[in-house]
C-alpha cells in the first residue's frame, strides 16, 4: 500500500474539494463522509472474512451452505446484506437514486447490529447525485479494497480530526492521539473486567484496548465489557461507528459526566481510561457539591467569584476517575500539564490523592501530539491495589504489585522522546512506546518482560543480517549487468562534434561504467561479508538467552560491527546513486536513444531503465542496513540506561520518588521537577536525520504559509484597487 500519510492527505483533499464545490457546509458533510469510510471498511472486512469462512463452511452435495450473520459475529465483523455492500453501491446504474440506496444500506446494517441502531448517518438524499457517486469512487481506491483495520482506523481518525479542525464536529477535543492511548493501555493493561471511559469521545481508548487484547490472543468480548459516556449525541454516534469498524461491542451513552453517572459504576471499574476536556471553567458547583464521586475533603477545587462557576474542572475529573475504581482497579488518563503543579484548592485535592498511595506513574509528554492543540500534557496513572496491599489475597497479588509501594511514584519525563510526523504533529514510534513501557515493567520488578523486549530487538537485528546475505548477490550482480549493457552502448558511440559528443565525453562514459562496475562488486561483497559476520555473532551461545549478562555480551559483539554497518550503508547509497547518475547520463548527456543507427542501444537503455525502476532489492538492501543500525540503537538505549537489567533512576528520564519527596516539593506531580537533566549524548546519524526532517518540515510549512499570505495580500490589494 502507498504511504498512509500520503493516502490520508489525498483522500481528504479529494473529498474536501467536492464539499467546497457543493451546497453543503462542513457540518452537513462530515458525518455522511465518515459513514462512507465506515461502510468501505465494513465491506473490506466482510470480503476478507467471507473468504476465510468459505474455506471452512460445511457443504452438502458439493454445495456450501449460505453465509450467516453469526459466522461474522464470531470473528468480530459485521454481516452485510448485498444491498448494504460498498461494491453494490458503487456499481449502481446511472439512473438509480444513489442517495436513497445508501440510506437503505445504513438502515439494513442498523437493523441487525444493535450497537449501531440510530448511529449511522442517513442524510444522503440531501447530497447531489454526482457528488455522491464521486465520493463513492474516492473511497473505492484499490489501496482501500485490501487495507486492514489499522489503515481504516487511521483514515477514520484523520477525517475526524480534519473535520474537528474545521469546527464541523463538537469541541475538537474528542480525539486522543493513538500514541498516547497506546501508552495508557500498555501501562494499565486492561485485560479483564469492566473498562470505563467517562469522556469517551470517538472510543479510541476501547479500540486500542481491543488491539492490545487481540495481540495477546484474547477475544475482547470474552475478556472485557466496555462502558462509555459522552455529552454529545453526534460524538456518541461516532464512537459506536468506531467500535463497529473495529469489531468491538460496548455501551456508549449520551450524558454529561460532570453531573451524571448513567452507568452507576462508582467503585466497580477494573480499569478507567480517559482524555477529558482540559481546564473547563463552566461547571455549576451547586450541581456537584454532593456528588459521591468527589471523595476528598476539599471536594471542589475553587469557585470563580466573577462567574460563580468552578474555576477549573480538572480535579473534578481526577476525583471521578479514582472513585470509579475498584479497590484493585487501575486508571490512566490524559491531563493538562498545569494540573500536576496547580496550587490552592487543586493542591489540597492533589495532596489527598497522593496520601491514598494510589498514584502510580506520571509521564510528561511533549508538545504537538494533538491535532487540535500544541500544548504539552501529562499522563496520570492510578493503581489502587498498591495502596491497599492487605485487600489483595496472596493469590490475587501478582508480579505487577510485588515491587510497588504505596509510598512511591514513578516519574517519567518523555518530553524529549518523539517522532516527527508532520510540521505540527509528533507521535511515538513503536519502539519508543515499547521502551517507555519497559521502564514501568522494571519499576514493577517484571524483569523477564524487559529481557524479552531486548531479545526481540536482537532477533530483528538477526533478521536484518539474513536479508543482507540474501540480497548481496543482487546488489553485486544487477548493477554489473547494467554496466555490461551500457558498455555495449558505449562501444557503439563515435565522436560527433556537431552533437557535442567528443572523444573525451565517450571516455568519461566508459570510466563511469567501469567505476560503477567496481562499486557494485565491492558493495555486494561488503554486504555479504557484513551479513555473515552478523550471523556468526548472533549464532553464539548467548543468542536467545534471557539473562541480562548474556544479552549484554551479545549486544556488545554486535555493537563492534556498527562502524562496518555505517560503512556499508554509505557504500550502498553511493552505488545506487551512481547507477541512477549513469542512466541519466546515458539519456541526457550522451542521448543514446537519439543516436542514428542505434536501435539496439535504444532498446537496451529502455530495458535497463525499466528494470532498474522496478527493482526493489536496492531499497530492501538499504532498509536491512538501516534496520540493523536502528535495532542496535534500541538495544543500546535500554542497556545503557538499565545496565543491570533492573530498574534504576536515569537522569533526565525517570526517577522513583517517595511521598515525602513529593510533599517537600509542594505536592508536585510534575516529572521534570524530579528526574533532573540528562547528560549530553553524542547525536548519532539517526537522531540527526530525524532532526533534519523536523527542520525541513518546519521550513516547508513556513514557505507554504508565506506563499498563501502573499496571495491573500495580493488579492486584498486588487480588491482595494477595484
Amino acid at each position: 500500500m502507498q504511504n498512509i500519510t500520503q493516502l490520508e492527505s489525498d483522500l481528504w483533499e479529494s473529498a474536501d474539494q467536492l464539499r467546497a464545490n457543493s451546497r453543503l457546509n462542513q457540518t452537513q458533510y462530515s458525518n455522511p463522509v465518515l459513514g462512507l469510510i465506515f461502510l468501505r471498511h465494513a465491506t473490506t472486512r466482510f470480503n476478507l472474512i467471507s473468504e476465510e469462512i468459505n474455506h471452512n463452511l460445511p457443504s452438502r452435495g458439493g454445495v456450501a451452505r449460505p453465509l450467516r450473520p453469526d459466522d461474522f459475529t464470531q470473528r468480530a465483523a459485521i454481516f452485510l446484506p448485498e444491498k448494504a455492500r460498498y461494491d453494490y453501491l458503487v456499481d449502481l446504474p446511472e439512473g438509480e437514486d444513489v442517495g436513497r440506496a445508501i440510506n437503505e444500506a445504513m438502515s439494513l446494517i442498523e437493523a441487525q447490529t444493535p450497537l449501531l441502531q440510530g448511529a449511522l448517518p442517513k442524510t444522503y438524499t440531501s447530497f447531489e447525485p454526482d457528488l455522491l457517486r464521486t465520493l463513492l469512487r474516492i473511497f473505492n481506491r484499490d489501496a482501500l479494497k485490501t487495507a486492514d483495520g489499522d489503515v481504516f482506523g487511521r483514515i477514520y481518525e484523520y477525517f475526524l480530526n480534519k473535520f474537528a479542525q474545521n469546527q464541523a464536529l463538537p469541541g475538537g477535543e474528542v480525539f486522543t492521539p493513538p500514541s498516547l492511548v497506546r501508552l495508557i493501555v500498555n501501562i494499565i493493561e486492561p485485560d479483564h473486567g469492566t473498562v470505563f471511559d467517562p469522556a469517551a469521545g470517538s472510543a479510541g481508548m476501547f479500540v486500542q484496548t481491543g488491539y492490545f487484547l487481540q495481540d495477546r490472543g484474547t477475544r475482547p468480548a470474552d475478556a472485557v465489557t466496555f462502558y462509555g459516556q459522552e455529552k454529545s449525541d453526534a460524538t456518541v454516534n461516532l464512537a459506536r461507528m468506531n467500535l463497529a469498524v473495529h469489531g468491538l461491542e460496548g455501551k456508549v451513552v449520551v450524558g454529561n459526566t460532570y453531573y451524571e453517572d448513567l452507568h452507576h459504576l462508582i467503585g466497580r471499574c477494573h480499569f478507567v481510561m480517559a482524555n477529558p476536556p482540559f481546564n473547563v471553567d463552566a461547571v455549576n458547583p451547586e450541581k456537584v457539591k454532593k456528588d459521591p464521586r468527589l471523595f476528598t475533603k476539599k471536594s471542589i477545587p475553587g469557585v470563580a467569584q466573577k462567574t460563580g462557576s468552578i474555576s477549573n474542572a480538572n480535579y473534578l475529573w481526577i476525583q471521578y476517575f479514582y472513585s470509579y475504581l475498584r479497590p484493585s482497579g487501575r486508571a490512566g488518563f490524559v491531563m493538562a500539564s498545569s494540573a500536576s503543579d496547580a496550587g490552592h484548592g487543586e493542591r489540597e485535592i492533589r495532596r489527598e490523592l497522593i496520601e491514598t498511595g494510589a498514584v502510580d506513574v506520571m509521564v510528561a509528554i511533549g508538545t504537538n501530539f494533538f491535532y487540535t492543540r500544541s500544548l504539552p500534557c501529562t499522563l496520570w496513572f492510578f493503581d489502587r491495589a498498591k495502596s491497599a496491599p492487605n485487600f489483595l489475597s496472596p493469590a490475587m497479588r501478582t508480579s505487577r504489585h510485588s515491587h510497588q509501594s504505596a509510598d512511591t511514584v514513578l516519574m517519567i519525563d518523555a518530553r524529549h522522546l518523539y517522532r516527527v510526523v508532520t510540521r505540527r504533529i509528533n507521535d511515538f514510534s513503536e519502539e519508543q512506546l515499547a521502551n517507555l513501557t519497559a521502564i514501568t515493567w522494571l519499576y514493577r520488578g517484571q524483569t523477564e518482560r524487559y529481557l524479552a523486549l531486548v531479545d526481540r530487538y536482537l532477533q530483528r537485528l538477526s533478521a536484518a543480517g539474513d536479508v543482507m546475505v540474501s540480497l548481496a548477490s543482487q546488489v553485486a550482480g544487477w548493477p554489473d549487468l547494467v554496466t555490461r549493457r551500457l558498455s555495449e552502448t558505449a562501444d557503439s558511440l563515435t565522436p560527433d562534434p556537431d552533437a557535442g559528443l567528443t572523444a573525451e565525453k565517450i571516455a568519461d562514459f566508459h570510466q563511469a561504467i567501469a567505476r560503477v562496475k567496481a562499486e557494485s562488486r565491492e558493495a555486494g561483497a561488503a554486504l555479504a561479508d557484513l551479513g555473515r559476520q552478523m550471523g556468526e555473532v548472533l549464532a553464539k551461545p548467548e543468542a536467545g538467552a534471557r539473562d541480562n549478562a548474556s544479552q549484554r555480551a551479545l549486544a556488545a559483539a554486535c555493537a563492534a560491527l556498527e562502524p562496518r554497518l555505517k560503512q556499508v550503508q554509505k557504500q550502498s547509497r553511493a552505488l545506487f546513486r551512481d547507477v541512477d547518475a549513469l542512466l541519466k547520463a546515458a539519456r541526457k548527456e550522451f542521448q543514446v536513444h537519439k543516436l542514428p543507427n542505434a536501435d539496439k542501444s535504444k532498446k537496451l537503455l529502455l530495458e535497463v531503465e525499466k528494470d532498474w525502476a522496478q527493482a526493489d532489492f536496492q531499497e530492501k538492501a538499504m532498509e536491512s542496513v538501516k534496520d540493523a543500525l536502528y535495532f542496535l540503537h534500541q538495544v543500546a538505549w535500554l542497556q545503557s540506561r538499565f545496565p543491570e537489567g533492573v530498574y534504576a533512576d536515569v537522569p533526565g528520564l525517570c526517577k522513583v520518588v517517595t511521598r515525602a519527596e513529593i510533599y517537600a516539593a509542594d505536592d508536585s506531580l510534575t516529572p521534570g521537577r524530579y528526574v533532573g537533566v540528562a547528560p549530553v549524548e553524542f547525536e548519532d546519524d539517526e537522531v540527526f536525520e530525524e532532526r533534519l526532517k523536523a527542520i525541513h518540515l518546519e521550513l516547508s510549512g513556513l514557505n507554504r504559509e508565506a506563499f498563501e499570505l502573499a496571495v491573500a495580500i495580493q488579492d486584498n490589494f486588487e480588491n482595494i484597487a477595484l
